[in-house]
């Protein structure tokens, strides 16, 4: 078996692998090292927990031995996903150089700019920092990449998301063409792979398994549970997972519980607390010197479980993490291998649960089609039919009565049975139309009294406001067409004033002639 003392290594940084209680290197160390000692680009992709952090630390201490860091222009960089897995690197690296005098600055968001400034400063050997905050850094004047000499982006898949595509191209264009460059990832798709290609110059690849898969010391389960209603899936999700926690007994020693979002993230925590469980929460919109204490807290065992979102799916390594629940099921199933990866590191045995609802059928079938293995079911704590509920066609037919038919405006427009139709005909009342009989059959009704005169001038202004109110009225009355009557005033309301009511006597037009007999009278 290779030794660490096989690989080149700076003799300081030897004794600091002893004192750290290391023998030998994992087989993503012990490849990648030596290609990364002679200067070559290195492309290495491992399972979780096998120490890759070590493959680009190790011989970056040895290279940057020799020689010396200028003010604010940094030796090497390395960029990383989070703050948390940041901060790890950090300590690794105070762990492995503590022989060396070797600076280092970390420069991570939720740490005041001015503390950051002095270190760099002074001049740094070594950068840890994520994109955000180093391209701060350097829009603000108080640092230049043109003197790094290795470049390290950890958790390469990440990175290279779309989300950081833009600051990761920005970044390299702002380091020297030279520079070495080592990129390691447990995941590397063949789309990434073809980005890696920009930034990389002839490197190495190292794949010391299979891309997308778990270590073989983690067991994996899934528990399938159908809810008895559909409002009452989130409640009894909660209660599987407890009664899950519960039946493992005394084997879980402590756990860490993922959720996709990060209000589920809040909503679980207090519920754990609620029923009596020693817990903490990590997500991203937490600030950083709370985020830092539950980590610690839960490293130094003072917090048994840790409710988080992927945050801390990447890279942290907590080496005695007995469980790992995933309370949702990932979306992407690249997530699953990095958050089961947090158990059963350095070769200890570990456990992950995944709950499944009916819903998320469909990501766990994703997830097994990524790591070529079809996970055990185990039976959910609250019985149900799970095996009907999660067949295919069962959940075709769930996504299909889930979407409400709609109108051509976009309304929900609900379906009327037909027996619903027609015991609304046979229930309605009947309008004055339908009971006025047909006109052969009508009775010759006697002549009207007669009415007064205020009498008759209600009737009319009431006959008037039913002429206009409604679509379907008659035109009549409005122009004062066909109607019979004179036209009602508009805009009174239900009150005409009787003046406007009262008959008067318009003068006859005079003829043309008679005007001129007039007009000639009375200038004579």
């Amino acid at each position: 078996m290779t030794s660490f003392s096989d690989l080149d290594l700076d003799p300081k940084v030897l004794e600091a692998i002893s004192e750290a209680g290391y023998t030998s290197p994992t087989p993503i160390q012990e490849q990648a090292i030596p290609h990364a000692l002679v200067g070559r680009d290195v492309l290495g992709i491992a399972q979780t927990g096998t120490g890759k952090t070590a493959s680009f630390t190790l011989p970056m201490i040895t290279i940057l031995a020799q020689g010396r860091a200028k003010a604010r222009m940094p030796r090497s960089l390395i960029l990383c996903p989070t703050r948390e897995l940041a901060a790890q690197v950090a300590e690794n690296f105070e762990i492995y150089g503590k022989h060396h005098r070797l600076s280092m600055a970390l420069l991570i968001g939720g740490v005041s700019f001015k503390d950051q400034d002095k270190l760099i400063d002074r001049g740094v050997d070594v950068l840890i920092a994520t994109p955000g905050r180093l391209l701060d850094h350097f829009e603000r004047g108080k640092l230049m990449l043109t003197g790094v000499q290795i470049m390290v982006v950890d958790e390469a898949d990440r990175m290279l998301d779309m989300g950081f595509i833009p600051d990761i191209e920005r970044i390299f264009g702002l380091t020297p063409f030279t520079r070495q460059t080592l990129f390691f990832s447990a995941t590397m798709a063949p789309e990434i792979t073809r980005l890696t290609e920009t930034f990389l110059h002839n490197p190495v690849r190292v794949e010391v398994a299979r891309q997308a898969t778990a270590s073989a010391t983690i067991e994996q389960s899934v528990c399938k549970h159908a809810p008895s209603r559909k409002d009452r899936s989130e409640t009894e999700k909660r209660e599987v997972l407890r009664r899950l926690m519960e039946a493992e007994g005394e084997e879980l020693r402590n756990a860490i519980i993922f959720c996709n979002r990060k209000r589920d993230v809040d909503v679980l925590f207090k519920s754990l607390q609620k029923h009596g469980f020693n817990v903490g929460a990590l997500h991203g919109d937490l600030d950083q010197a709370v985020r830092m204490r539950v980590l610690s807290g839960f490293r130094d065992g003072s917090i048994r479980f840790l409710v988080a979102s992927d945050v801390a799916a990447r890279g942290l390594d907590i080496p005695n993490v007995s469980h790992v629940f995933n309370f949702d099921v990932p979306i992407h199933s690249e997530d699953y291998v990095h958050r089961i990866g947090r158990t059963g590191r350095a070769g200890r045995k570990g456990r992950a649960i995944t709950i499944c609802l009916p819903h998320e059928a469909k990501y766990l079938a994703q997830i097994e089609d990524l790591v070529k293995a079809e996970i055990p079911v185990v039976e959910s704590p609250l019985g149900g039919g799970e095996a009907e509920a999660f067949r295919p066609e069962a959940t075709d037919r769930r996504e299909k009565e889930g979407k409400p038919s709609r109108s051509r405006r976009g309304e929900r427009k609900p379906r009327a049975r037909k027996a619903d139709r027609e015991e609304a005909q046979a229930t309605e009342p009947v309008t004055a139309e339908a009971a006025t009989p047909e006109p052969e059959e009508a009775v010759a009704a006697p002549a009207p009294a007669p009415v007064p005169a205020k009498q008759e001038a209600e009737e009319r202004s009431s006959e008037g406001r039913s002429s206009r109110g409604g679509r379907g009225g008659s035109s009549k009355g409005r122009g004062g067409k066909g109607g019979g009557r004179e036209a009602p005033v508009i805009g009174l309301g239900d009150h005409v004033p009787a003046f406007l009511l009262r008959e008067f006597k318009v003068k006859p037009s005079r003829s043309r002639s008679e005007a001129e007999q007039e007009e000639e009278d009375a200038t004579a």
